[in-house]
């Protein structure tokens, strides 16, 4: 196998709280599978914490874990976004958010005191949630005429495609998930029944 095609993410949001000298750390995590996704829900987190002071994050994306950003939102440099961010790194986790929201409690806690603080937040959040493995898979259509139905369903089973959806009129169309590690096996025997066209649409 050339790549590695499973990665570690978290099943459900979820939250942690950390408190240090009056200031209070909550930390927000969410599975996510784009950038775009990221504003709309700091946005939710300013609107719903109005009165906090700092909302800091870090996320990753990608199943080879190559997209990542850190923003330490007025915080001294590398004390907020980087501990969330090594958080991450230090579970293998991808396609995961953290938001931490900081209301300062007045005490000021110097670097070491917030890289603490923003670590142990992100660990708690990490630690309410389930962490799940979950596979790199590509989505294809099979377009057939209905003679070869039979020989499209059999291979599907044999190789335990999962069916996203099927028509089956005199053109048969089969949209289906195949996990990126048996994508050449598969598409080797697609190839050798007569008439299936293969269409690729995305990878999630």
């Amino acid at each position: 196998m050339l790549f590695d095609d499973s990665y570690k993410t978290i099943e459900n949001a979820s939250e942690g709280i950390f408190r240090d000298k009056g200031s209070k750390f909550i930390a927000y995590a969410y599975p996510i599978s784009s950038e775009g996704e990221v504003k709309p829900i700091i946005m939710n987190l300013r609107s719903a914490n109005a009165k906090a002071n700092h909302f800091c994050y870090a996320y990753r994306l990608t199943p080879n874990r190559s997209v990542f950003r850190v923003n330490d939102d007025g915080e001294p440099s590398g004390t907020a976004g980087r501990p969330i961010l090594n958080c991450l790194l230090s579970e293998d986790l991808t396609n995961i958010l953290i938001v931490v929201v900081r209301y300062f409690g007045g005490t000021l806690l110097g670097v070491p005191g917030l890289i603490n603080a923003y670590k142990n937040a992100s660990i708690t959040a990490i630690k309410a949630s389930k962490i799940i493995n979950k596979t790199v898979n590509d989505v294809y259509e099979a377009h057939f005429e209905y003679l070869q139905m039979n020989d499209v369903m059999k291979l599907s089973k044999e190789e335990n495609l999962q069916i996203l959806a099927q028509q089956f009129d005199t053109n048969c169309i089969l949209k289906f998930e195949v996990r990126k590690a048996q994508l050449n096996q598969v598409l080797s025997k697609f190839d050798k029944i007569e008439g299936v066209k293969l269409k690729y649409l995305h990878t999630i």
